[in-house]
């Protein structure tokens, strides 16, 4: 059997089409998780995980039985990959998503929801707003009723 690609009408490149690409793949790589660099640091036995805004991460490797077969020089060449996302070992075909590891972290996850619940908390919507507007008219927040038993 005969398999035939199919035509596309891809654009011809073009100085216009190639600055239009570079600007979205700039756009992309601000917006998301971007690892920079890694290191394994075996007097601690973690990898170290750097991100593009000089924060960063220690990943026990015992932790993570990704790693646990891997000897101290393999753990040493491990490195960024997939616009900074994963952690690859081309060597033992491995390629390990950042954000993967960190959410089979339980104490990681806990913090990263407490944040987030900080974060969406102190959002106000226009609605929250002009409750708030309203209360204070009325000399503030209602108080809750209660069973008068």
């Amino acid at each position: 059997m005969t398999v035939k690609a199919k035509k596309r009408d891809n654009p011809s490149v073009t100085e216009e089409v190639l600055e239009q690409a570079m600007a979205l793949g700039r756009q992309r790589s601000q917006s998301g998780l971007q690892a920079t660099r890694v290191t394994y640091l075996p007097s601690l036995e973690v990898i170290a995980i750097g991100f593009a805004d000089k924060t960063g991460i220690f990943l026990p490797i015992d932790h993570y039985p990704e790693f646990s077969t891997l000897s101290t020089a393999e753990l040493g060449r491990i490195e960024i990959g997939y616009a900074g996302t994963a952690l690859c070992l081309e060597e033992r075909d491995l390629h390990v998503s950042i954000a993967g590891l960190v959410a089979a972290s339980p104490s990681l996850m806990k913090l990263a929801t407490t944040v987030v619940a900080a974060r969406n908390g102190s959002r106000s919507s226009e609605a929250k707003i002009l409750a708030v507007r309203e209360n204070g008219r009325k000399g503030g927040r209602p108080r809750k009723a209660t069973d008068a038993s």
